[in-house]
């Protein structure tokens, strides 16, 4: 395994010109010989864009398989990329509302979506004022890779938490303005936890709540990260504040609003979204769905 991690931080070193030379490789195979999850991405794009022709459908999956390609050899050189080129490859929108949550004394929850490349949102870190910020992740069956991504997300001052832990510590930390917690908001609960679902992208979509606790519970502050793919290797995160619209936030509202705001998100650039996941496989399990 040491000698797997030492070539995968060699090949990690060469520059993101040449690692996209391995997407395209990787892009070819996987769209033209192994078509992986076609069937699974073709019926989620029709899904969710039923007005789509068959052959608009087919020009957003061929994108996806090259956005998709790019994801994997962006995620490789995560594991040497360097704050420095962080900054020239990423340009934050509305740095102020970090600064705002501050002077409030409010801790940050912040919210993304399975849009590529959402691996590269850990490098928000050194621009924002908290000291801390916690990427939280959910574990998977690999150990090596569990520790493999725990220290890409490790990089730049984070300090990841595992999904499990998440809730406690919020609740046990102080909420002074000094702490940032980064969620991707859109994942899939399991089976035995899908209690509430939504109206998202034309579908029953069960929908992960742990966050709502936080919002009925705690003056925290939301932000919305709408991710945009400018080119190849450059991104723009645009930061929105999530208000409730009373007082505070009532049970479910904030659910609502993330998942608003992450369909216009995908429907502005529906190729840079994660239509390999399963994410409505458990949607007739769904206990209370909002159709609005």
């Amino acid at each position: 395994m040491n000698f797997l991690i030492k070539i995968l931080y060699l090949i990690s070193k060469l520059p993101l010109k040449i690692l996209y030379i391995f997407s395209d490789i990787i892009f070819f195979l996987n769209y033209y010989l192994v078509g992986y999850r076609k069937k699974v991405i073709t019926q989620n794009l029709k899904n969710s864009f039923p007005e789509k022709s068959d052959e608009e459908i087919a020009e957003i999956r061929k994108k996806f398989y090259l956005n998709f390609s790019d994801y994997l050899a962006e995620t490789i050189k995560s594991f040497s990329i360097s704050e420095t080129e962080t900054r020239v490859r990423i340009q934050y929108i509305n740095q102020h509302l970090f600064h705002e949550a501050k002077a409030e004394g409010k801790n940050i929850i912040l919210m993304a979506g399975h849009v590529f490349n959402w691996e590269w949102m850990n490098a928000f870190a050194p621009v924002t004022p908290q000291k801390h910020s916690h990427p939280v992740y959910r574990k998977v069956n690999s150990s090596f890779w569990e520790d493999q991504m725990k220290k890409v997300r490790s990089k730049f001052g984070n300090e990841p938490l595992e999904a499990n832990e998440v809730i406690l510590n919020i609740f046990r930390n102080k909420n002074d303005g000094d702490t940032i917690y980064l969620f991707v908001a859109d994942q899939t609960p399991h089976v035995a936890h899908v209690n509430y679902g939504l109206k998202f992208l034309n579908q029953r979509t069960p929908a992960f709540i742990g966050y709502d606790k936080l919002a009925t519970r705690m003056d925290l502050a939301f932000i919305y990260c709408d991710m945009k793919k400018v080119k190849r290797g450059f991104y723009q995160v645009n930061y929105h504040r999530i208000y409730p619209d009373g007082e505070k936030f009532v049970k479910n509202e904030v659910v609502r609003k993330f998942h608003h705001l992450l369909e216009n998100t995908i429907k502005k650039n529906p190729d840079n979204y994660l239509w390999s996941h399963r994410k409505w496989k458990y949607q007739d399990s769904i206990k209370t769905y909002d159709g609005e």
